[in-house]
């Protein structure tokens, strides 16, 4: 992104470089031939602005050499004549760029809309409220003028409970983002029909056996909390992706890694062994923080990465949408750059019916 102050010297440039060479070209006479520099201002015109802006810069620069040439008395002569062709010529090619740039310019604002409307089918907006669950989401692109990418989440309310996923493509680019729209599409269906975890991983392994090629994988966890107001854990289902960050009421933090690591998803109808649902503790006041490894994998200048565990005191938020919000500013913080992967957290809130997040106030 281009900052307003940068946008500002350059839209004014034109005008002060005009005006210095016109200065100059008067104080030091004609022996001091800057008037072909007066070239300057329509060059940069092109820069920021229409065609209109550019096309009156490029006049009036024409108009300052035409005055210098006659106050120089070179009007009419050879070095007055290659100055005002000059000047000419560089105002015409500054106005055809200047066309050329708002025509790319309307064609990229039409196809982030494009993308704006893909995201909201691919990357639906997950509900706030699911059973006894509050849920939040954050996702931040890698590049800042991209909507959508490789980084893929959902929650559905089955009869079976809330089950939710959070996974990563490999890979970038369109085809990234197609593997993750076959993904989403069969979780949506197998996580509101199948009876179990595994059931649905088997799902998702034989849809994307179907799409990809070569030896393309999805890593991803499933999460399932059951309904009912004695739920003390949920179930997790790991295909090779980072393991969640569980967060206890009593402030205790720990990953809720796997029984064993398994492979990802796309590569499980090869003869491997499918993951093992895992059980961890999750009771009302608890939190379980499901991310993608641009999150645990972004580096600070120093090259250390950023150590999200030990930021779970940042979730103590009573709102949970503040509370992803302040875990995402604080690793844009750490990283003190542009992310170079895409990273998307999505957590879950256990609320607590009786004392609402009081257990989380007292994390902090």
């Amino acid at each position: 992104m281009v900052s307003p102050l940068r946008t500002g010297l350059l839209s004014a440039f034109p005008f002060l470089a005009m005006g210095v060479v016109g200065a100059v070209d008067m104080m030091g006479g004609s022996g001091i031939g800057l008037q072909p520099m007066m070239a300057l201002g329509p060059a940069f015109a092109g820069l920021t602005g229409g065609k209109r802006r550019t096309a009156l810069v490029g006049a009036l620069a024409l108009a300052l050499s035409i005055a210098l040439s006659l106050y120089n008395d070179q009007f009419g002569e050879r070095r007055g004549n290659a100055t005002l062709i000059s000047v000419a010529g560089v105002s015409v090619a500054a106005l055809v760029a200047t066309a050329m740039r708002q025509k790319r310019e309307a064609e990229l604002a039409n196809v982030r809309s494009i993308a704006e409307a893909a995201q909201r089918v691919l990357l639906r907006p997950v509900p706030r409220g699911a059973g006894r669950l509050r849920v939040a989401v954050s996702y931040t692109s890698a590049v800042a003028e991209a909507r959508i990418g490789g980084d893929l989440y959902e929650v559905v309310t089955s009869p079976h409970g809330v089950r939710v996923i959070i996974g990563d493509v490999q890979g970038k680019g369109l085809e990234a983002v197609e593997t993750a729209a076959v993904v989403l599409g069969a979780f949506r269906e197998a996580a509101y029909d199948e009876p179990d975890l595994p059931t649905v991983g088997e799902r998702l392994e034989r849809a994307l056996d179907r799409h990809l090629l070569g030896e393309k994988f999805v890593t991803a966890v499933l999460a399932e909390v059951p309904h009912g107001a004695h739920t003390e854990s949920a179930t997790l289902l790991n295909f090779g992706h980072p393991a969640p960050l569980a967060v206890r009421q009593d402030g205790s933090v720990h990953f809720a890694e796997p029984p064993q690591r398994s492979l990802p998803l796309g590569l499980g109808l090869h003869g491997s062994e499918p993951p093992r649902p895992h059980e961890v503790p999750f009771a009302p006041g608890d939190q379980l923080l499901l991310y993608t490894d641009g999150v645990t994998e972004a580096r600070n200048p120093d090259n250390h990465f950023y150590p999200l565990d030990e930021r779970a005191h940042l979730l103590k938020d009573t709102d949970a949408e503040g509370a992803l919000e302040a875990v995402r500013q604080d690793l844009q913080e750490h990283v003190r750059s542009p992310l170079h992967d895409d990273a998307a957290m999505l957590l879950l809130r256990y609320r607590n019916p009786s004392g609402g997040q009081e257990a989380v106030r007292r994390q902090s």
